[in-house]
């Protein structure tokens, strides 16, 4: 099984691929810091998940190698589930990106990474509500904490449980 972190430049997919497979990559704070993507594993009820952390993307037609490379990482290959990473203090921008996801019908989990900031902002985001208008399981987290990160761990679980029933 395979799964592809996809989202903007500089939204936290690394840290939340750190956080899920162990893997330390090099984190910056400025965008497009990963070009090329990493690969790890993580074991999910004795399966192994392959998590690919893909460069940042803000569409999926492609205007550079990153976006390109992005591209070619979530259809080249069979893509199980896309977690889809979002920053949680600009969602205008970031939700372009996963409209055009979800067009593309692969299971997918929404992450809204930086909540923290959202919150501190004042941003109020109906998590449910948006549950019910995207179709999507949603859940908040803040990578650089590991706030929401078993709660993220635990939507991943139940995916590959439910994909175990299909077989």
């Amino acid at each position: 099984m395979r799964a592809v972190l996809m989202g903007n430049p500089n939204v936290g997919k690394s840290v939340i691929f750190n956080r899920l497979t162990g893997v330390k990559v090099v984190v910056s704070n400025y965008p497009g810091t990963t070009i090329e993507y990493l690969e790890g594993i993580m074991r999910v009820n004795g399966v192994k998940l392959k998590v690919v952390d893909a460069p940042g993307t803000y569409s999926l037609i492609p205007s550079d190698k990153a976006e390109e490379v992005a591209l070619n990482l979530l259809l080249r290959k069979q893509t199980d589930l896309i977690i889809n990473v979002v920053d949680a203090t600009n969602l205008e921008r970031n939700l372009y990106l996963t409209l055009q996801l979800r067009e593309i019908n692969i299971p997918m989990i929404l992450d809204l990474n930086m909540i923290d900031a959202a919150r501190h902002r004042g941003i109020e985001i109906d998590v449910s509500l948006m549950e019910k208008l995207l179709k999507l399981p949603i859940v908040c987290t803040v990578a650089v904490s590991g706030e929401g990160i078993k709660e993220l761990y635990q939507l991943i679980k139940e995916f590959v449980v439910g994909k175990g029933k299909e077989s």
